[in-house]
């Protein structure tokens, strides 16, 4: 280890390095037994839900069409992979296979804004063994970040409902840079209006969405001498943003705000509660300004929003940082589920997956579902199902234009809509059963006596 600085935001050029090093070591080790041109199958899918979700939004596949288009080593990456003296024991092979490569391979997806269940694959990875096996670690990390933003913006919806504002502020807690663009996508994909990260924003054709911070109150109050001349002073500018009334007393600058507005001073539109006992404060800021829409910030998550709710808050919008872009993962996995044409599964305890490429069959009665049966790509639609797996990448190729946001939010909310109000609620959600087909529990059970 040197002590030279590295800038470690990748280029595009670089994203093949981005993975966990076993993912080239197998890949060295497939090469070397006449193995990485096999065809091959994983498939990725969550064993069990997060802690208190009833279902998950699939979401990420986007970024992941966008890698696999882009899969290739340079020759510096190549370089870089030398240096490290880790490969010396490396066939030929290994080095040619990366330098001539790109991906190949088909995959399979459900259309982002899904909901989906345990053990129901997300996605499926039809390649030579060394392609699908060297891009696991990046397909889990943008579909298991991205997916658990997705389920929060969803619940955080359904729970507020389809009237409140509801603004993805998480960018400062967000776990880095990148993170942050790709939880600012996920919110507003799951339901979400808009988010406060400009960058986010703008590469995402959105209008960035904001308020004020305590600062500029604080700064202004100092030099001018009171907390409505910091108003004043920010409305000057931006005449339509929330004023932030909690820095000091929030019911007196409720108050004095309301006398302002009363002589004709000044027109508000909006304010902004960033602390304290929101039920009381929004009840006596409603009082004293009917008119203007409160915004609430401050830890707030679907939990928050339904005890307010209940509590008879007087709350129009809320802004949701922390604990949208953190918490709890969605703990993916990434398993080999046929190998040349022999299906696979693992068989260690508590860790048992279902061998074959598989399909997910879903089956709906007036708009709700009513059941998901997990059965083998083989077997056909029984009455009333419909299957969500989609062929996305064919040898290679994308077969699809990129969707909208405003798509992917519209399949997310028909979504959450079709399931049953026990699957929906924040607590004690009940999910839905996923039933294993005949054909899946036959084939399992004869892999299992091998």
């Amino acid at each position: 280890m040197n002590d030279k600085h590295q800038e470690l935001i990748p280029t595009p050029e670089e994203y093949s390095l981005l993975t966990d090093l076993y993912q080239l070591t197998m890949t060295a080790c497939y090469s070397g037994e006449g193995l990485a041109q096999k065809p091959a199958s994983f498939e990725l899918f969550a064993r069990r839900l997060p802690n208190g979700f009833g279902y998950l939004i699939a979401m990420g596949l986007a970024q992941v069409l966008d890698y696999l288009e882009q899969f290739r080593f340079s020759p510096q990456a190549l370089e870089a992979l030398q240096q490290t003296e880790i490969f010396q024991g490396a066939p030929e092979q290994f080095w040619s296979l990366l330098a001539e490569g790109s991906f190949t391979g088909d995959v399979w997806a459900v259309p982002e804004g899904t909901a989906m269940f345990a053990n129901e694959p997300l996605l499926r990875v039809d390649a030579p063994l060394w392609q699908a096996q060297i891009v696991e670690t990046y397909l889990l990390n943008t579909i298991n970040y991205q997916t658990l933003i997705a389920t929060k913006a969803a619940r955080l919806r359904d729970v507020a409902g389809a009237e409140a504002t509801l603004l993805e502020f998480g960018t400062r807690r967000a776990f880095s840079p990148q993170a942050s663009l790709w939880a600012a996508r996920a919110a507003i994909a799951g339901g979400l209006d808009g988010t406060s990260n400009v960058l986010a924003a703008l590469k995402l054709g959105c209008q960035p969405k904001g308020t004020m911070a305590h600062a500029l109150v604080m700064a202004i109050t100092a030099v001018s001498g009171s907390e409505q001349d910091a108003f004043t002073a920010f409305y000057r500018y931006f005449p339509n943003a929330p004023l932030l009334i909690d820095t000091y007393d929030t019911v007196a600058a409720a108050e004095s705000l309301a006398q302002r507005i009363a002589a004709g001073e000044i027109q508000v539109t909006g304010v902004r509660l960033d602390s304290g006992d929101l039920v009381t404060l929004s009840q006596k800021v409603r009082s004293h300004l009917p008119n203007v829409s409160i915004f609430a910030s401050g830890d707030l998550d679907e939990y928050e929003i339904a005890r307010l709710k209940q509590a008879g808050a007087c709350i129009d919008g809320y802004g949701l940082g922390t604990r949208l872009v953190t918490g709890s993962p969605v703990n993916g996995v990434y398993k080999l589920v046929e190998i040349d044409g022999i299906p696979t599964m693992k068989q260690s305890s508590s860790k048992i997956t279902y061998p074959g490429r598989k399909q997910i069959y879903r089956q709906f009665h007036q708009d709700t579902v009513i059941k998901d049966r997990l059965g083998l790509m083989a077997e056909s639609c029984q009455d009333h199902e419909q299957p969500l797996l989609e062929q996305v990448i064919k040898q290679g190729q994308r077969l699809k234009l990129p969707e909208s946001l405003y798509t992917i939010q519209k399949r997310t909310a028909a979504s959450v809509a079709s399931l049953a109000t026990s699957t929906r609620q924040v607590h004690q959600p009940s999910p839905l059963p996923v039933e294993i087909s005949d054909a899946l529990q036959q084939l399992t059970i004869a892999i299992s006596k091998r």
